[in-house]
């Protein structure tokens, strides 16, 4: 939110040698974020004088529209001649007052003016549009300043368009929608100040007649719990918007657009109450808010026709819908340029109503903005009164005596706070006089009373006030204050963050990582050594990836957690495996060029408990019970760690050396070994059969288990899946569940050996349906104590092995621990091996 400190003086007595600095930080220790504090005096050096339109020639011949001017800027060049100006803008005429620097001045970001030919002309300087001047982002025209403004040609055009004032550039928290206001912003001032506020908000305003305004009915007074209203006769059409009021409106970055929308964009910054202006004269019968019914149209402001859902809210007049209620107006009833008989219309909102509208219709308007954090439902007869006055003030027409006011808004209900509560959450001594005071600085009602509070199992000795039970009420404009937490923070902050004590608690020693951590880094920093690049997955996924998949019916990866209000209602699902998510960043980086990708991520899965039910309500008045938790515990999905890597294109690059080899499945089933070995899994209790598994080509596919118990997947994916996720043929994947692994076992130290190994290489032919994991274990199991390592390094299959049968070449490596092995123990051993694997799998010694 930008805001000139000239227009908050107006509201709230600031020092007037306030330095800047100081009211940045006044800022910031109440919690407000400042962007950024503009001096826009020193924004723009050099002459930026008042100038007056004497003549325009148009060129042709140009691509665009260019137009030559002759500007009077009085005795400012030194000459007293007009000024030759060349300007691209279409909204000026002769006679009217604009903006120039001449040559020599500085714009914002560094733009120099000069004099130059352009266009086959001399033009030597520029007629400014705001956004030029960094008052606002229009750059649709040049700034043509009113006539109510009584600067002459060549005076200094800096406080016309506001560059002698200061502008804050504020970030608003979602929990303070009150201060997305000038009325919020010096209330918060004056606490910080010590100083008087003038509250806006004050201003008497005419209460509701009987006789309606207009007559309207609302339907749903949960979605629209206030509805005010009141008309406007006789409005001069052409009545131009005040400068002051078009500065001030530029400088919040909103774009000027006739005087009635314009007095409701102001009444909105000025009092936080956002408002829409009907031209009553093409609104069809009586209003009516409800409900939109699914499938009906609506075309807004901005030109869109948008399709409507069942929970939003539209304002409908005999036609159909013609607003779509707190985010914005539709054309059929907006302000034209010949309205005469305005209807203002002020209300109150759910919020989460207008957030959810919002973000289906991707339509963040500044009223959704402020509708969706907190609107004060008492002002909108102020809000309603101020702009009634603004336009009868500035555009003539004669107001209505009839005020409609709807009012279903419910009081607020007050909060019990034990007055000691600050001082326990805090540590820091609050006097119930303090804290009382300080509740009402914010607008709270306070009401004091006696109450035997329970022992708090969090508090520190014994505070002031103990015993003492306060009730809170409140205020309107505060709707983020419903529980004592949220006053305690109120007082911490109104008195002071800074003298809260930085204190960081005592780290218990000697415990360090706990085990998963360990083998959480263990296995990225495995994953990273081997050329896999982590990446980060939001969680959340489409209902029909469990389709593109290629997921059974009965998978139970199929059932999915569906959030309640999701960033996307593309993506309103929580992820039940990590491939779906990590197989689009690897589309993503194909489509932006990338081909040879070995990407990785470790996070969780969310599994849903079904028929779990609803968890318990918990407050933040104390601390849960032990049951209350593991009620809670027992709803919350099951969230699993898993690792899972992607590979496509190639593992090894192609060069001067050679050709580049493609990653294929056994690369998948190896990086699942890696990641096996980094957790501390001992080699001889993995095993690797073959599996059918979706998304997996089911004859390329690995299934991995941990002494039995499958823990995950490997292999190349299903052709149908590849398709209908658009990804490169050959794409392969591992993924792991390392929650389901179990404790990394003592792992003794290995004994070294210093005598020479003896190798020894051996083929054997089996079957092809015979797993080459299986003959290894074979040979492990026969070559007893003396065999250090066994390898598999070749596999062949051809006619003269016969049809089904494959050779596996393994090289074996002996050694002893205390002496060197002799040829006739190696080879025995070697023989033993075979005969195990003979024994048990029929394999026999190739070329036997």
């Amino acid at each position: 939110m930008r805001v000139s400190v000239s227009w908050l003086r107006e509201y709230v007595d600031l020092p007037a040698d306030l330095p800047t600095g100081d009211l940045e930080q006044a800022l910031v220790d109440l919690g407000i974020e400042v962007e950024s504090v503009v001096d826009l005096a020193a924004s723009v050096t050099g002459q930026l004088v008042v100038g007056e339109v004497r003549e325009i020639e148009e060129l042709t011949g140009f691509k665009k529209p260019i137009r030559f001017c002759r500007v009077d800027v009085g005795d400012a060049n030194g000459t007293g001649e007009p000024q030759e100006i060349v300007c691209g803008a279409r909204n000026f005429a002769v006679g009217d007052r604009v903006v120039v620097i001449l040559p020599g001045g500085v714009l914002p970001g560094g733009f120099a003016i000069g004099a130059r030919k352009t266009y086959g002309h001399n033009s030597a300087g520029m007629i400014c549009s705001a956004k030029e001047l960094g008052l606002g982002d229009d750059h649709s025209g040049i700034i043509v300043l009113g006539p109510d403004v009584t600067a002459k040609p060549g005076d200094d055009a800096r406080p016309v368009v506001g560059l002698d004032d200061v502008v804050l550039d504020l970030e608003i928290t979602p929990d303070r929608g009150y201060a997305l206001s000038l009325r919020g912003l010096a209330r918060e001032l004056s606490h910080a100040f010590d100083v008087p506020l003038h509250d806006p908000a004050l201003a008497p305003a005419p209460s509701g007649t009987e006789t309606l305004a207009y007559p309207v009915e609302v339907r749903d007074t949960v979605g629209c719990d206030r509805f005010t209203a009141r008309l406007v006769r006789g409005v001069d059409p052409s009545a131009p918007t005040p400068s002051w009021m078009q500065q001030r409106l530029v400088t919040a970055g909103i774009r000027s657009i006739s005087l009635p929308v314009d007095i409701t964009n102001y009444v909105m910054l000025e009092l936080g109450q956002p408002m829409h202006a009907f031209d009553a004269d093409r609104v069809v019968g009586p209003l009516v808010v409800r409900r939109a019914e699914a499938g009906e149209k609506l075309t807004t402001l901005d030109g869109v026709n948008r399709v409507l859902t069942a929970d939003d809210m539209v304002i409908c007049d005999d036609t159909g819908p013609i607003s779509l209620a707190a985010v914005m107006g539709g054309e059929t009833s907006e302000v034209v340029a010949d309205t005469t008989t305005v209807l203002f219309e002020a209300a109150h909102w759910d919020p989460a109503m207008v957030g959810r509208t919002a973000r289906r219709h991707k339509l963040f308007s500044e009223a959704a903005k402020r509708w969706e954090r907190g609107v004060d439902p008492a002002v909108a007869l102020v809000a309603l009164e101020r702009a009634v006055r603004l336009l009868t003030e500035h555009g003539g027409g004669t107001p209505g005596a009839e005020v409609l006011d709807i009012d279903h808004v419910r009081p607020r209900t007050p909060i019990t706070l034990p007055a000691d509560l600050p001082t326990r959450r805090v540590g820091v001594e609050y006097p119930p006089a303090r804290v009382v005071a300080l509740l009402e600085r914010v607008g709270c009602t306070v009401a004091q009373g006696v109450d035997r509070l329970s022992e708090d199992p969090g508090a520190v000795g014994v505070a002031s006030g103990a015993g003492t039970a306060l009730s809170v009420t409140p205020p309107t404009w505060r709707p983020d204050l419903t529980d004592p937490a949220d006053l305690v923070e109120e007082v911490v902050r109104l008195d002071g963050y800074d003298r809260v004590p930085s204190v960081l608690p005592t780290a218990p020693p000697g415990r360090g990582l706990t085990p998963r951590q360990r083998r959480r880094r263990a296995v990225a920093g495995s994953l990273a050594e081997r050329g896999y690049v982590e990446v980060l997955a939001h969680p959340f996924v489409s209902p029909e990836l469990a389709d593109q998949l290629g997921l059974a019916a009965d998978d139970p990866r199929r059932p999915a957690v569906r959030l309640a209000n999701p960033l996307s209602e593309e993506e309103p699902l929580l992820r039940t495996t990590l491939l779906g998510p990590l197989l689009g960043i690897l589309k993503r980086n194909l489509g932006r060029g990338h081909r040879d990708l070995a990407l990785y991520e470790i996070g969780a899965v969310f599994h849903p408990r079904v028929g779990a039910g609803s968890p318990p309500a918990m407050g933040v008045d104390r601390r849960p019970t032990d049951a209350e938790f593991a009620a809670a515990d027992a709803v919350v999905p099951a969230q699993p760690v898993h690792v899972a890597v992607v590979l496509a294109g190639d593992l090894d690059p192609a060069g001067w050396w050679g050709a580049g080899r493609p990653a294929g499945w056994a690369d998948a089933i190896e990086a699942a070994r890696d990641v096996l070995d980094a957790a501390g899994i001992p080699g001889e209790r993995v095993e690797v059969r073959a599996a059918e598994y979706a998304p997996w080509h089911p004859g390329r596919c690995a299934e991995l288990r941990v002494d039995g118990a499958v823990v995950g997947h490997a292999g190349e994916l299903h052709p149908v899946v590849v398709a209908a996720l658009e990804l490169p043929r050959r794409t392969c994947a591992m993924e792991l569940d390392l929650d389901a692994l179990p404790p990394t076992p003592v792992t003794p130290a290995p004994t070294v050996s210093g005598f020479p190994p003896a190798l020894i290489d051996v083929a054997l032919v089996v079957d092809d349906s015979v797993p080459a994991e299986q003959v290894r274990r074979a040979l492990e199991a026969g070559a007893g104590e003396l065999l250090e390592d066994v390898r598999l390094f070749d596999v062949y299959s051809g006619a003269q092995l016969g049809e089904g049968r494959r050779s596996l070449a393994y090289k074996l490596t002996f050694r002893a621990p205390d002496r060197t092995l002799t040829v006739e123990e190696a080879v025995a051993a070697r023989d033993a091996a075979i005969a195990v694997a003979t024994e048990r799998l029929g394999a026999t010694l190739r070329g036997a």
